[in-house]
């Protein structure tokens, strides 16, 4: 399966038309951006989201007035529970329903070579906690629609089960058979508990941009379960990107968001036949989350 050919899906083959609506969070610029137009360009509804009123509306226009009139801005911040709830109503209320969900919006405070967690619960208010909480606000909003329904989290390879030292965690983590989505939330409160009271170190996080991890590492996990509790009604699987050129990396990476956003439209778009669940894709190979 590849989904990094540059070539484009014949239109006769497209699962999807004009009336399927794909949400892409924290698309103001970098891969959300990008990613926003091209799933536009493929000729889906867009809903851009954004916290930043002005610059999200801003971005809309840009992609409406390069020739892509399906793109709408609904401003949305996934930290604040009544943003997410009057999002989750405006999108019952006027657009009717969702197919695709793309949990892009992200952030991370530490330059490319530290390994500060000054920021951390922000990080995992945004990355981990606000992520599952908007999923869990659209999730009646699907259609349902046999193998067309799909949520895409943008996730890292830092929050892969070979980058946690704490053989204990591991092994939580590992146990498909008991985990649950309350021993993800306790573990991600757990490290901000530790945060705090200033021993995170001594308990085998994993030792690379920590707090970013970390929030990936519970995002990951989250997206395993829910894809198991889903049974396949709802496609959930996570992308990595790499180290991509962002504002978020400082500029610095291998590839471009546009190059990034081309691979993850092309995972949002797998037709139904070929669309698995519960898979962590690095780049654009799919891998089992639980084997990494």
């Amino acid at each position: 399966m590849d989904c990094s050919s540059s070539k484009e899906t014949p239109p006769h083959k497209a699962w999807w038309t004009g009336e399927t609506v794909a949400v892409v969070t924290g698309a103001n610029r970098g891969i959300g951006h990008a990613l926003a137009a091209r799933l536009a360009e493929r000729g889906l509804s867009v809903v851009l989201t954004a916290r930043d009123e002005a610059r999200g509306a801003a971005a809309a226009a840009e992609l409406r007035a390069r020739g892509l009139p399906s793109v709408r801005f609904r401003r949305l911040d996934v930290t604040d529970p009544a943003s997410v709830a009057a999002f989750a109503s405006w999108i019952r209320d006027h657009v009717g329903g969702l197919d695709i969900l793309v949990n892009n919006a992200g952030v991370s405070f530490n330059e490319i070579d530290t390994n500060s967690v000054e920021h951390a619960e922000t990080v995992l208010k945004t990355n981990f906690y606000g992520a599952k909480m908007l999923i869990e606000a659209l999730l009646p909003l699907f259609r349902r629609s046999s193998g067309t329904s799909r949520i895409l989290n943008l996730s890292s390879q830092l929050g892969l089960l070979n980058k946690v030292r704490d053989p204990s965690l591991r092994i939580m983590l590992l146990d498909e058979g008991r985990l649950t989505e309350q021993e993800v939330e306790a573990m991600a409160s757990r490290f901000l508990a530790q945060v705090k009271d200033g021993t995170w170190q001594d308990h085998g996080w994993p030792a690379v941009w920590t707090d970013y991890a970390v929030s990936k590492l519970a995002l990951n996990a989250y997206s395993r379960l829910l894809a198991a509790r889903l049974g396949g009604a709802v496609a959930v699987n996570c992308f990595c990107p790499g180290f991509t050129r962002t504002d978020m990396t400082r500029g610095w990476g291998k590839r471009t968001a546009e190059e990034a956003g081309r691979v993850a439209a092309g995972l949002a778009l797998l037709p139904p036949a070929d669309l698995p669940t519960g898979m962590f894709f690095k780049w654009s190979t799919p891998q089992l989350y639980s084997k990494l």
